[in-house]
C-alpha cells in the first residue's frame, strides 16, 4: 500500500492544514500587493466602470455606430464623485478589496493546492482522465471574472446609475455600495463561471448523470435564475446576462457528464 493510503485521519487533517495554510500565504501575498496599490485597485480597476471612458462603453459606441443602433451606445454617466458616510469605510473595503483581490490573483495557485491534496486518493487511470483539471479550474474562473467585470458591471453601473424614478432624485451612489456591487458582480461571476467542473465531479461520483440533468433542465433554469438574481443587482437586464451563459455553461455539463458516463 502507498504512504497516502496508509495515513490516519488525523494525518490527513494535518496534509490538509498544510496546504490551506500555503493556499492562505499566496492569497495574503496578493492581497497585501493589491494593499499596496489602491491607486490601482480602486482608481484603474474597480471605479473604471463608473469612468465614460471605460473600454467597454467604447466599444459598445463603436458598435452602435457600426450596426446603426445608437440606444447600445451609453452617453452619459450620472458619477461626479463617491461619498463614504462611515468613519472607517474606506479602510474596512481596502482590506476587503485588497483580500479579494489577493484571492483572484492566487486562485489558479489555490487550485493547485488543492488538487495535489486530493490527487493521491485518485487511481492512476483517474489521474490521468483530468489531467490539466487545475488549468480548466482556472480558466473558467478567470472567464468568468472577466465576464463580470468587462459586462456585467459596466453595463450594471450604467442602468443603476442612470436610473431615474423621478426627476427630483439624484444618484449620489455610497462609496461602499458601488464597491461591494462591483466586487459581488465580478466575483460571483467568477464562482458561477465553474458550474461544468462542479458538475463534472459530481458525474463522476455518480451523484448526477447525463439523463438527471436533462430531466431537471427546467429546474436547473429556475436555480440559474435565482442565483444570478442573487449575484447581480435588482434589474431584470443583469439577471438575464447572468443566467444566459449559465444556461449555455449547464447544456455544455450535460456534454460532460455523457462523457464521464462513456468512459466509466
Amino acid at each position: 500500500m502507498s504512504q497516502e493510503k496508509e495515513m490516519s485521519f488525523l494525518e490527513h487533517l494535518e496534509e490538509l492544514r498544510w496546504h490551506l495554510v500555503r493556499a492562505v500565504i499566496a492569497i495574503l501575498i496578493g492581497a497585501t500587493v493589491a494593499f499596496i496599490f489602491p491607486d490601482i485597485l480602486f482608481d484603474k480597476i474597480l471605479f473604471a466602470p463608473a469612468e465614460q471612458d471605460f473600454i467597454t462603453y467604447q466599444w459598445l459606441c463603436s458598435l452602435a455606430e457600426m450596426l446603426e443602433i445608437p440606444a447600445l451606445c451609453i452617453g452619459k454617466l450620472p458619477f461626479s464623485d463617491f461619498v463614504s458616510l462611515q468613519m472607517g469605510a474606506q479602510f474596512t473595503w481596502h482590506i476587503w478589496g485588497s483580500l479579494i483581490a489577493g484571492f483572484v490573483i492566487a486562485f489558479p495557485y489555490v487550485a493547485w493546492e488543492i488538487w495535489r491534496f486530493i490527487k493521491p486518493a485518485l487511481h492512476t487511470g483517474e489521474q490521468k482522465k483530468i489531467t490539466g483539471i487545475v488549468f480548466y479550474v482556472s480558466i473558467l474562473f478567470l472567464i468568468g471574472i472577466a465576464f463580470g467585470y468587462f459586462l456585467l458591471a459596466p453595463l450594471t453601473v450604467s442602468f443603476l446609475g442612470n436610473y431615474d424614478v423621478m426627476g427630483k432624485v439624484s444618484n449620489r451612489p455610497v462609496f461602499t455600495s458601488y464597491v461591494s456591487t462591483i466586487l459581488m458582480v465580478v466575483l460571483g461571476c467568477g464562482i458561477l463561471f465553474e458550474l461544468p467542473i462542479f458538475i463534472y465531479f459530481l458525474a463522476r461520483v455518480g451523484v448526477v448523470s447525463p439523463l438527471f440533468l436533462k430531466k431537471y433542465r427546467k429546474h436547473a433554469i429556475v436555480i440559474i435564475l435565482l442565483l444570478a438574481a442573487i449575484i447581480t443587482p435588482p434589474d431584470i437586464a443583469s439577471q438575464i446576462l447572468v443566467a444566459i451563459p449559465l444556461t449555455l455553461l449547464y447544456e455544455v455539463s450535460i456534454v460532460i457528464a455523457k462523457k464521464v458516463y462513456k468512459e466509466a
